[in-house]
């Protein structure tokens, strides 16, 4: 037994001396360095979802009510360009709005054409744009998103880790809601935003 070894359990000890010529310190050294070296590991958080109001993006379907008139009510998706095309306005920018902001912006637009005096609005995100995972899952791509969804929940819709997978912890890319993206680390348990992307990395060993 050296001293390198002394402070070994048992088994460690007999790995070092009958197994790795290295002795077990120094492959516990190189298991350490590799993990540091794994992918995404290097990421810094990703902050979690702030609880201000909800800005919408590309791939938002809305539902917009208009009291008192059916033909200025309908189901409206944000387009890639950001915008709603709505009846007698024209093309509404929404991207990055709150559904508030939404409602009087739409309501301000009819006052303003005069099409109607005292436009009441309003507007509720009824699907979400979704999330994608990437990686190390059995069935990679788009998923539904859902409020409350953890990392950990989105790699359950995408069929699990593959055995390679890294699983504690994966990267993603969220956009702020004003088109700037941020990339940082989630945990398991770190809740997601819709049209987050997800990445679960490989495993080195």
């Amino acid at each position: 037994m050296t001293a390198a070894t002394a402070h070994l359990p048992y088994a460690c000890r007999m790995f070092s001396r009958r197994v790795h010529p290295l002795g077990a310190c120094t492959l516990a050294t190189l298991l350490a360095l590799l993990a540091g070296c794994a992918p995404g590991s290097n990421l810094p958080p990703l902050p979690p979802p702030t609880n201000t109001a909800y800005r919408l993006g590309a791939g938002d379907q809305l539902r917009v009510l208009t009291y008192n008139e059916l033909q200025l009510s309908n189901t409206f998706t944000v387009g890639d360009n950001g915008q709603i095309a709505f009846p007698l306005i024209g093309t509404i920018p929404a991207m990055g709005l709150t559904t508030n902001q939404l409602e009087t912006d739409i309501a301000g637009r009819l006052a303003s054409k005069g099409i109607l005096n005292h436009p009441s609005i309003s507007v509720e995100v009824t699907q979400y744009r979704p999330i994608f995972v990437l990686g190390e899952v059995s069935h990679p791509g788009q998923y539904p998103y859902i409020p409350g969804m953890t990392t950990l929940s989105a790699v359950a819709l995408a069929g699990g880790y593959t055995y390679r997978a890294i699983t504690g912890y994966a990267g993603a890319v969220r956009n702020n809601g004003d088109s700037q993206t941020v990339e940082g680390q989630l945990k398991r348990d770190s809740l997601l935003q819709p049209g987050d992307v997800i990445t679960i990395y490989e495993r080195y060993f």
